[in-house]
């Protein structure tokens, strides 16, 4: 009786666990398509997409590196970085990345988008981040921004 009683206790953790575990798979967010994420950071973020074939490649490597001081000043200017790795791109993501953002699967691209929308710097190289500041400290829309601040 004893051991029923283990044997009973033991499934149903099982069962508990596997239950908490469905749950919590479930409530996952997947990840939003690119179209959807560029949508919702319209007129909030500027985007800057660091597109590459995959984490290893030189040029996206260089271009993280680039970021990951000026981390203060692309949150002053209301940066989203996105790394897009064609590798973990749905079919819809890499259309939309060819037809509407004009980046060509497999070359790197660094793609600096505007608040609205618009695609406003595009480059096969790692831009440095004193001349990506400086394109978008010469916008209308971030001058208006420094002198709100």
């Amino acid at each position: 009786m004893k051991r029923f009683g283990k044997n009973l206790i033991t499934g149903m953790a099982a069962l508990v666990a596997f239950a908490l575990l469905s749950t919590l798979i479930a409530q996952t967010p997947k990840a939003m398509s690119l179209e959807k994420t560029l949508r919702e950071s319209r007129w909030k973020k500027r985007v800057l997409l660091v597109a590459a074939p995959n984490a290893q490649q030189a040029d996206f490597q260089q271009q993280q590196e680039l970021l990951a001081s000026q981390k203060a000043a692309l949150a002053e200017r209301d940066f989203l970085v996105l790394p897009v790795l064609y590798e973990q791109l749905s079919a819809a993501d890499q259309q939309f990345l060819k037809r509407e953002i004009g980046v060509q699967p497999p070359a790197f691209a660094m793609v600096l988008i505007g608040k609205d929308g618009g695609v406003k710097e595009k480059s096969s190289r790692p831009m440095k981040p004193e001349n990506l500041f400086g394109t978008v400290d010469k916008m209308p829309m971030r001058r208006q921004e420094m002198r709100k601040q």
